[in-house]
């Protein structure tokens, strides 16, 4: 009897679907200097030759620059808050926020005169402004952080390839990214990790 012909059970000549045994990825877990079958972080990213492995080493450089340049962003972006915090500590001075600007409250008669506190007085208006300026500027610096966090975590992803190129390309972009975004701030902070 040839049961060779109710054998096939869906398996239709053993087509494994996303199984591509003839190209896969190259998951070395040791350094290596190898290029071939390497895919690095995705694996729509594969290196294919020569060309593709040198575009990948150059992406590699810029996207580790990139980070640098989120990391500038958002020293400014906490400079230019803190400088517009500090502004409205400095009007708030101006205008006497420390002394009692309405004369019912500094004579006492507050107690006397129910409700009679201005709640639309500019010193007020002046501290939910501020208040509100202080909650949007750390939510968009909680943006930035975490923005920061995911490239770091990318770019360690990007060495975790043990590949000795691809390991150099970031640190060529660090290099890079020091010397384009750095304006003179210190390089103690390391890239890794967050």
């Amino acid at each position: 009897m040839d049961h060779s012909m109710h054998m096939d059970h869906g398996h239709g000549g053993m087509d494994h679907g996303d199984m591509d045994m003839g190209g896969q990825c190259n998951m070395n877990m040791l350094f290596n200097w190898s290029s071939e079958n390497l895919c690095i972080i995705f694996r729509s990213w594969r290196i294919t030759g020569p060309f593709s492995f040198l575009f990948s080493l150059v992406a590699i450089v810029i996207l580790t620059a990139g980070y640098e340049g989120i990391r500038s962003v958002t020293r400014k972006y906490e400079a230019t808050h803190a400088q517009r915090l500090a502004t409205f500590v400095a009007t708030s001075a101006n205008t006497g926020d420390d002394e009692i600007a309405d004369p019912i409250i500094a004579n006492g008669l507050v107690d006397a005169i129910p409700h009679t506190r201005n709640e639309g007085s500019p010193l007020l208006v002046g501290r939910d402004n501020r208040a509100a300026l202080a909650r949007r500027g750390k939510v968009t610096m909680a943006a930035l952080y975490a923005i920061q966090v995911f490239y770091s975590f990318f770019i360690m992803l990007l060495f975790m390839t043990y590949n000795g190129p691809v390991m150099i390309a970031v640190a060529v972009g660090a290099f890079v990214g020091y010397l384009a975004f750095s304006e003179g701030t210190p390089a103690s902070k390391t890239i890794a990790c967050h």
